[in-house]
């Protein structure tokens, strides 16, 4: 496990999400504002919102290097996008429904799309990022 590598992918990840989540209404996609949902929530306002978002993609990306990149088949990027199909179905099954949302986004089709489209991202940069992970010198390899 890498700290450095694990951060990098947790903030090149999340960045790309949150960048594809503001965008999405210049692109015809509705509008996912996370941060004000998470911070609406949490009763900690938007912009601690945005911040738990951040910790989030640094935790999943912690998640991802010690519990996925080995597991998971293919090269670090579909690894990832794999790992990022894996964290849309928990947001849409529990994280959606828990702050109101309903599950997968109470059938909004294109909620559902724009949150798929931003897990994969996060996902493949996650995984392109952190790579392959090389075994610890001294450490036997299975």
């Amino acid at each position: 496990m890498n700290p450095g590598r694990i951060a990098l992918a947790g903030v090149g990840g999340t960045a790309a999400m949150t960048m594809l989540m503001l965008a999405a209404p210049l692109i015809g996609m509705p509008k996912m504002p996370i941060g004000e949902m998470l911070g609406s929530f949490l009763k900690i306002g938007s912009t601690l919102g945005w911040a738990m978002h951040g910790m989030i993609g640094l935790v999943l990306a912690g998640i991802y290097a010690v519990a996925a990149s080995t597991r998971l088949p293919g090269a670090p990027a579909l690894r990832g996008a794999v790992f990022g199909v894996l964290v849309f179905l928990v947001a849409q099954l529990v994280v959606m429904p828990m702050m109101g949302a309903g599950v997968f986004s109470g059938g909004d089709i294109s909620m559902i799309m724009g949150s798929l489209m931003g897990h994969l991202v996060f996902g493949a940069i996650v995984g392109g990022v952190y790579g392959t992970p090389q075994p610890e010198p001294g450490r036997a390899t299975g």
